[in-house]
């Protein structure tokens, strides 16, 4: 922290030009002059109107704010240029808007209030691509928020999994549950894809433009990923599988126990 005098001559704390915070978990690096860069607004109260020690801190002395860790991405890109550039096929901007409220940026709220309008209507009516295009929010003129196109790249999901079949074998093979569901990509990439589904705890805190391999997913079913990467566009373009045999015990008339390892690439 740095010091200055106030008024009176005692030495009073002040922002550091690089600012370091935790929102809801998601860590986050930007300027002071980008926080601040929307007079009124939240963000701009807490940095100008109040000293370093008014601010909640984490355990590393991040500044912290429990709200969306996710969503707040977007809200540092509209405060950085004043525009948004959301994903194709985004299906959380009355979220957004919910932290654009919060965080007290009247014009992107309203913005965002606008294209949801639009595309509930374009729903209603069979036409949302064309409501989509049509939004006075997509003007140049207005400082657009557009989505000029999703974030291309590859998504690998890799699913692990075993299974018994006994000595009959006229018998059904007796399923496991699946142990992991794993993601493999861009870190920016897999947080926008799966957001809160993804369990970050096996590779904290890595910058978004890194690739990672220790992501797992919160589900159950491989079939949840599936349709979630199906929702953002993406399509399957390979898969590959590998497996093992051994027996339950050293007798070779036990039950013998399959373990397979699958991999399932996906593109957009």
């Amino acid at each position: 922290l740095l010091l200055s005098d106030d008024a009176s001559g005692r030495p009073q704390e002040k922002f550091r030009v690089i600012v370091e915070l935790n929102v809801g978990g998601q860590v986050y690096v930007t300027r002071l002059e980008t926080l601040t860069a929307v007079p009124s607004s939240l963000l701009w109260a807490k940095f100008t109107q109040s000293s370093p020690g008014d601010l909640p801190k984490d355990s590393k002395g991040r500044f912290f704010f429990d709200r969306d860790g996710f969503l707040f991405r977007y809200i540092l890109d509209y405060l950085r240029d004043s525009e948004l550039f959301l994903p194709e096929f985004f299906k959380e901007r009355r979220r957004l808007q919910r932290e654009a409220d919060f965080f007290q940026l009247p014009e992107l709220s309203r913005r965002l209030a606008a294209v949801s309008k639009d595309s509930s209507y374009a729903e209603d009516s069979g036409d949302a691509e064309e409501a989509e295009l049509s939004s006075p929010v997509t003007s140049s003129s207005d400082r657009a928020l557009v989505s000029p196109g999703a974030n291309s790249g590859y998504i690998t999901v890799g699913y692990r999994g075993s299974y018994t079949i006994g000595r009959d074998i006229q018998a059904d093979a007796k399923f496991r549950r699946v142990a992991r569901i794993t993601v493999c990509s861009k870190i920016s990439l897999a947080k926008e894809v799966f957001g809160e589904s993804l369990n970050e705890s096996r590779d904290p805190d890595r910058p978004p433009d890194k690739y990672t391999s220790r992501y797992y997913l919160k589900y159950n079913f491989l079939e949840q990923a599936f349709d979630r990467l199906a929702e953002t566009g993406f399509h399957m373009v390979a898969c590959n599988s590998t497996g093992t045999c051994s027996y339950g015990s050293s007798d070779p008339g036990e039950d013998k126990l399959w373990t397979s390892y699958t991999e399932y690439i996906f593109c957009r």
